[in-house]
């Protein structure tokens, strides 16, 4: 496992500070792993919160395609 900052995580997820941290707030991103006076993230969860995304997508791209099908 392995640790990474504020900076890498808003360049993996294109979040700005703001607002990762009110997604974090909301309950909607992964929760900062407290290190001496720092704060990181479990990068583990923050490839996991992108690739929920990811698939989310591709689920909403599916049912379309689907829908497409089903009218023709």
């Amino acid at each position: 496992m392995r640790l990474i900052r504020i900076k890498e995580v808003m360049h993996r997820t294109g979040l700005g500070r703001s607002t990762i941290y009110k997604f974090m707030k909301l309950g909607k991103f992964p929760k900062q792993v407290p290190i001496g006076g720092l704060a990181a993230w479990n990068e583990i969860e923050i490839d996991g919160w992108i690739c929920e995304k990811i698939e989310v997508r591709n689920k909403s791209i599916n049912e379309e395609k689907m829908k497409h099908i089903l009218q023709a």
